[in-house]
């Protein structure tokens, strides 16, 4: 027998969860199915250089910010022309707003209603079911913190979704005193906002029902995050850290070496890729030290590192990673609110620093050639690799994108979760939406994920009664 969840919700981009049950009506394998292909690599080549940081901001309206700066950062390196510092910090203050409101997008409006509301019928599981439980003083500031966020990106990368301010180099436009003491004072009450979040988050982390949530997955992964030179989170910049399952560093990579650690498994099934450490390899959907598999966003980047950059995110960094490396893929939330108040945080310092209103903001391009953009999306890791030709033009792209990251383990949470929820064949819409609820914690992106390199094979399976009927393939 198999079940379907189509189309799957409360995310972005288009999928579903095909559960497969045996004779008994229990599960024996489930998968997250992404139908959707969107061919950025195919489509970029032959365009200029300069154009890809506004051409890949469009492949997602929830984190345009993340591909943008990929991009600039990739022809950074291509260009050879390192920004200078006041740009690398507006780069950095821009994205951290980026950060904060893209977290409390998912907190409040997309996969954190399975935390704060629980096992409600579905009419409830939206942000106007949370207000009514919450109270709309909450709604308010939801709203009030992530239009300041959204402001702030709109101040300083020239328009609110798809910014268009970084450039080979830096960046086109600098900070005046004006919008600095604007952005003090909208991160600042940012940082309350955070601090009240993390109240009420905790409120339900301190429940029997949360522990529950808990025990529906926990992977031991490998774990992969940007860190700054002192090992703490940085989302814009730094060496990518990966660590083994029990949290011991493996690598410590420079941006531009990290394809030479990552291979890209393909199944017929899905256009979304399945990224594995090279060195270890691939077998199969199974976790452990044997197993490539990693993962990245707010839990893989906080179990790779040894802290948070800012004060009051690392005290909350201490206490959660007080035991070791956490497994629990539910922990996501955790991580993804230590983030938000991180994000606040260091917007607040950039903003207060006085090299954001300098007026160097630009190295000049040299002639062009290869280049690797690493940059930490809400979602996780994101690279970008571009080839240029003499000329400028993109002879070669290539993106590996957090939910690509992540996808082998999403994979393997939903199949944990089905397996714990569903025996004897009992299926309801309660039972159903806790297994969505363990893709939720990824926060994927599969508008982001699904690309290709070349042809991809497309596979239909055609089921009559309940069983294959016949399996149509092309390209294969």
């Amino acid at each position: 027998m198999k079940v379907s969840i189509d189309p799957i919700t409360r995310l972005e981009g288009h999928g579903k969860i095909d559960i497969f049950l045996d004779e008994k009506g229990n599960v024996e394998r489930a998968y997250m199915e992404v139908p959707e292909l969107r061919g950025f690599e195919m489509f970029c080549r032959g365009r200029k250089a300069e154009d890809m940081p506004i051409i890949t901001s469009r492949i997602c309206g929830v984190c345009p910010e993340a591909h943008h700066m990929a991009a600039a950062k990739a022809l950074d390196m291509a260009f050879a022309a390192p920004p200078p510092e006041t740009a690398r910090k507006i780069r950095e203050l821009l994205y951290n707003a980026y950060i904060f409101y893209d977290h409390a997008l998912h907190l409040y409006y997309l996969g954190g209603i399975d935390v704060l509301m629980g096992d409600v019928p579905k009419e409830e599981r939206n942000v106007i079911g949370l207000i009514r439980k919450f109270g709309l003083e909450i709604g308010k500031e939801v709203i009030k913190h992530r239009r300041y966020a959204m402001e702030i990106v709109k101040m300083l990368g020239g328009r609110e979704i798809h910014p268009v301010t970084a450039i080979p180099g830096g960046v086109s436009k600098p900070v005046s005193e004006e919008e600095r003491e604007e952005i003090v004072k909208k991160a600042k009450s940012c940082i309350e906002f955070a601090k009240k979040s993390m109240e009420i988050f905790k409120g339900v982390f301190d429940t029997e029902r949360w522990n529950e949530m808990l025990g529906l997955d926990a992977l031991h992964t490998y774990y992969m995050g940007l860190v700054d030179s002192k090992n703490r989170v940085n989302y814009y910049d730094g060496d990518v850290r990966v660590v083994s399952p029990e949290g011991k560093e493996v690598y410590k990579i420079k941006p531009e070496g990290i394809l030479d650690y990552i291979e890209e498994h393909v199944e017929e099934w899905s256009y979304v890729k399945f990224p594995y450490l090279k060195e270890i390899g691939w077998k199969g959907l199974v976790d452990g030290k044997d197993s490539g598999i990693y993962r990245v966003g707010p839990l893989g980047r906080i179990n790779a590192a040894d802290g948070m950059n800012t004060r009051l995110a690392h005290k909350e960094f201490e206490e959660f990673r007080g035991n070791g490396v956490v497994h629990e893929t539910f922990g996501y939330y955790n991580a993804r609110l230590i983030e938000l108040l991180n994000a606040a945080e260091r917007m607040y310092e950039l903003a207060n620093d006085d090299a954001i209103v300098g007026g160097d903001i630009r190295a000049m391009p040299s002639e062009p050639g290869e280049g690797i953009g690493v940059i930490e999306a809400a979602r996780g890791v994101l690279i970008h690799h571009y080839k240029l030709d003499r000329n400028g033009l993109v002879e070669e792209a290539n993106l590996i994108v957090a939910t690509t990251n992540n996808n082998a383990a999403i994979n393997m949470s939903v199949a944990n979760a089905a397996r714990k929820v569903i025996k004897r064949g009992k299926v309801d819409d309660i039972l159903l939406n806790k297994v969505e609820s363990a893709f939720r914690c990824y926060d994927p992106c599969l508008a982001c994920a699904s690309h290709a390199l070349g042809e991809t094979p497309l596979v239909a399976n055609i089921y009559w009664k309940n069983k294959l009927y016949r399996r149509l393939k092309k390209n294969a």
